[in-house]
């Protein structure tokens, strides 16, 4: 590949460290294509306010695809930019169906607001049964009916007893016509989002916004929901680590997330 106009990347298990931190070099790598004018765009299934801290420990800020696409976030000023929702027609609708085929699921829902810092409580709800091992108080619990009463940027399906790629083969055949289903973690969590919308969705607008084509994209990622957005990169590469779906779908696989993989790819360039 040529010179990239514009270096994206997943964050969880891609530019963090298997203790979740950015280590020293990935940090300076990173800095180095900051530095060079060059956009680096975080593309992520974090929503807006589990990235500041990600951005704070890089010393880079700018424009966050977060939630898979469903929301484009500007990290600098704290603002979200676009949110690509769910309405609650087809919210109520989808959980009534996997509820009765996935016996024993409960759901989540995450809204953009603002931005990262608003109210947590307005931006993750999720119904009393969610126990996603998160903490308390990123979220606030809520009746079924008002979780799916208003419009939200993803929905979340969580069963205790499946793996994510079990419940991902159910959900794909009854509700994958109506909404993008996809998982970045293996131990029983879907991430459902607006039809079309995906990595590589959200990767796209904030790429045609800067008149930046596919072709000139460097792209970094480990788990399914990295899939599109590696397919449309110009160079899509996958983390040593990554699940056997996303080392098919890349170009190139790098050195794994607790190597600096990301850095190891940007050196030759920066």
């Amino acid at each position: 590949m040529r010179q990239p106009c514009l270096v994206a990347s997943d964050i969880d298990g891609t530019l963090l460290d298997p203790a979740e931190r950015v280590t020293a070099r990935t940090a300076r790598s990173a800095r180095g294509v900051d530095a060079s004018g060059t956009p680096l765009v975080l593309v992520t299934g974090r929503p807006p306010r589990w990235v500041p801290r990600i951005t704070d420990s890089l010393g880079v800020a700018g424009t966050v695809v977060c939630a898979n696409g469903a929301v484009i976030y500007d990290s600098a000023s704290d603002t979200v930019l676009h949110s690509s929702d769910v309405d609650p027609v087809t919210l109520r609708d989808v959980t009534k169906s996997l509820r009765e085929a996935l016996p024993g699921c409960s759901f989540g829902v995450e809204r953009a607001t603002g931005g990262a810092r608003d109210r947590v409580d307005e931006q993750f709800l999720a119904e009393p049964e969610f126990h996603s091992g998160w903490p308390n108080p990123d979220l606030r619990v809520v009746p079924a009916d008002e979780l799916v009463g208003s419009a939200a940027g993803k929905l979340l399906v969580l069963h205790e007893r499946m793996t994510s790629a079990q419940m991902a083969v159910v959900a794909e055949e009854l509700v994958g016509s109506r909404l993008q289903v996809t998982y970045s973690t293996g131990s029983g969590l879907l991430e459902l989002s607006a039809p079309g919308v995906n990595k590589a969705s959200g990767l796209a607008r904030v790429a045609g916004e800067l008149g930046i084509a596919a072709s000139d994209v460097l792209a970094f990622g480990d788990m399914p929901n990295d899939v599109p957005m590696l397919e449309w990169a110009g160079h899509g590469v996958a983390m040593g680590n990554a699940h056997p779906d996303v080392r098919q779908a890349a170009d190139e696989v790098t050195a794994s997330n607790e190597d600096d993989g990301v850095a190891a790819v940007l050196d030759r360039w920066w």
